[in-house]
């Protein structure tokens, strides 16, 4: 719904919007609502520009993260997206004295302070979702829909590939380095106790989709905050590997792999182990567009109520249900895989 007691949609602002995954928002916005206004904001005019050329209906706004109304002037928006390191957390003030909801993609697990604080400090302005899951919510979302085959969820394991050759804009590979070296301490849940993993301990392997074992690392995003306190599950982890993904091994397509392992007790108290996987054609730039789409969707009020203001993770306002429709369409496949008896992973002693 465009219009709400006749008044006009305000526009979704995607600051760093001509980047890979800014260009998928877009898309995908443009793709369900073809008359909501788009603004593609950035640091460099020229660049600004060729991307809102690319949308129909969008435009480019020169974004100065130096200003209190970061250039802006008197724009009003329904909805923001920064999807690259904003140091000043300019762009999340900004929004919250517009009263629009804030998503950022970039902040690791250890650099949620700045965030947190500056929504405590407007509590009531708007919401702020913390988006830095794994390809925001491609992770979370199914994991959540899976876990509710369980009446006691034991374990959770996360495995993802991120293929070597897959397409990463700088302000994203940046990113990536960052929490991974903020990842000298990864974060997991054992036996109910959180703990931060170091050196040797971080080292671990990723089954992929097709058997190979791959070399990999403890990480962790979002996520295994998420799930902790959705699930109750006491054992969470999450590795990374980043090498030759299963479908280019086989002659496909660079893809993204993301393997979702839970182990517990049925409702009726039986043992149960269930082992599926999330994959894309596209790699890992549509699934973060989708997520940040489905968010920006959910906080301009474009699906159902805007929410309340608040702090969230993406999961929390996606629409499961409407997430695998989404994949599905934009190329995904979900896929029930066969439990791995002994998944490769770091010591026990983490």
């Amino acid at each position: 719904m465009l219009q709400a007691l006749g008044k006009p949609q305000d526009p979704i602002l995607i600051i760093g919007g001509a980047g890979e995954v800014g260009r998928w928002v877009s898309r995908f916005l443009r793709a369900w609502h073809p008359d909501v206004p788009i603004l593609i904001g950035g640091r460099d005019e020229q660049r600004a520009i060729r991307a809102a050329a690319a949308v129909d209906g969008a435009s480019a706004v020169v974004v100065d993260l130096t200003a209190s109304d970061l250039g802006l002037g008197e724009q009003r928006v329904s909805a923001v997206a920064t999807l690259f390191t904003d140091e000043t957390g300019a762009a999340l003030r900004w929004a919250q004295q517009k009263g629009a909801g804030h998503i950022n993609i970039s902040p690791s697990i250890s650099e949620l302070g700045l965030e947190t604080a500056t929504f405590m400090q407007k509590p009531t302005a708007a919401p702020v979702v913390l988006g830095t899951e794994w390809l925001v919510g491609a992770t979370s979302v199914p994991s959540l829909l899976f876990a509710q085959e369980f009446g006691c969820l034991e374990k959770i394991h996360i495995e993802a590939v991120l293929d070597e050759q897959d397409a990463f804009g700088p302000a994203a590979n940046a990113d990536l380095e960052r929490q991974m070296q903020a990842g000298t301490a990864a974060l997991m849940r054992k036996a109910g106790t959180w703990r931060w993993c170091h050196g040797d301990e971080t080292r671990s392997k990723v089954r992929a989709i097709d058997g190979t074992d791959l070399e990999a690392s403890v990480f962790s995003p979002n996520d295994v905050l998420l799930l902790a306190n959705a699930t109750g599950a006491p054992d969470i982890r999450f590795d990374l590997a980043i090498g030759m993904s299963s479908a280019r091994r086989n002659g496909g397509p660079v893809s993204a792999e993301i393997i979702i392992n839970l182990s517990g007790l049925d409702h009726a108290g039986r043992q149960l182990r269930k082992r599926h996987a999330i994959v894309h054609p596209g790699g890992q730039m549509p699934l973060t567009g989708l997520g940040v789409a489905l968010v920006l969707e959910r906080l301009a009020g474009l699906a159902g109520d805007t929410p309340r203001p608040g702090l969230y993770f993406p999961a929390q306002l996606i629409d499961h249900t409407t997430y695998f429709e989404r994949l599905r369409a934009s190329g995904g496949e979900v896929i029930e895989l066969e439990p791995v008896q002994h998944a490769p992973q770091v010591s026990d002693r983490a």
